[in-house]
């Protein structure tokens, strides 16, 4: 039987882990034939949809290559376990020593072909910080944080239709045909997207709206946007449709840091 992920099994940031069993809750109550993840990311969204759904044909837009991580997870592991080794005796969570983080930057760069640059940085880096090259990794502290067993995904993105698409051309696919689900997780505003292999500014956050009226949706946001807010004041000022008016909403509170923290939220409708 198929593990039923409740987060990625690679780090990623941004991922829904903790809207997981809401998320299931909300989607078994919709009844549609096709489910379309337009801003795909770690996955987890069309995971858990094709799990609870497991007869509808769910479509992941994997425009951040999140699947090529996977299909590299063992090569993640061995480089992982070799690190392991290099940093045996070492006090956990504590800075690299100078000697030792020159040993970790030799046996990276001799990894042959593909370096999942995330997933080493969950391990070396301090908290939520990523970096996506060799030499941008040369520049930080490493820390022992080295994850103390495999990656493992096995099943994770079985029976998914993977493609990789602008949002906006996926959507021109799929928004005449009837009883589509869009789920709607685009990069948030005034949230840290570093790891995203996309410019976004505040028209492409609005563009998104378009795809919402007249359209079955879960989209999510956080209280950082203020795109509640902004769409609450276009429809009370009747310059046009609010495209949230009679969804409903589930938020969750987020802890970046000690110091940092947000309101995500989830709108359905």
């Amino acid at each position: 039987m198929a593990k039923n992920y409740t987060s990625a099994p690679l780090p990623f940031m941004g991922q829904k882990r903790m809207f997981v069993k809401e998320f299931r809750k909300v989607l078994s109550n919709y009844d549609n034939d096709v489910i379309v993840d337009l801003f795909g990311g770690s996955g987890l969204l069309s995971h858990v949809a094709k799990d609870v759904k497991p007869g509808a044909k769910v479509v992941y837009n994997d425009y951040d290559d999140y699947h090529v991580r996977i299909e590299n997870i063992e090569k993640t592991n061995n480089l992982l376990r070799d690190i392991r080794v290099i940093v045996s005796g070492l006090p956990r969570h504590k800075s690299i020593p100078e000697n030792i983080k020159c040993r970790i930057l030799k046996r990276i760069e001799k990894e042959a072909g593909y370096v999942d640059y995330i997933t080493l940085s969950s391990s070396l880096l301090f908290s939520m910080k990523y970096v996506l090259n060799l030499k941008d990794m040369e520049k930080e502290t490493l820390y022992t944080n080295i994850r103390t067993s495999d990656y493992n995904a096995a099943g994770y993105l079985d029976g998914i239709d993977i493609v990789k698409k602008d949002y906006k051309a996926l959507y021109n696919d799929y928004k005449n045909i009837p009883n589509v689900l869009f789920l709607i997780d685009p990069p948030y505003l005034s949230t840290e997207v570093g790891t995203y292999r996309m410019s976004w500014t505040l028209t492409d956050y609005l563009d998104v709206l378009t795809v919402l009226n007249n359209k079955s949706f879960i989209y999510f946001t956080s209280n950082k946007s203020s795109i509640i807010e902004l769409c609450n004041w276009i429809g009370s000022n009747k310059l046009s449709i609010n495209p949230f008016s009679g969804a409903h909403k589930s938020v969750f509170n987020q802890h970046m840091n000690y110091n940092s923290h947000y309101t995500d939220i989830m709108l359905y409708k």
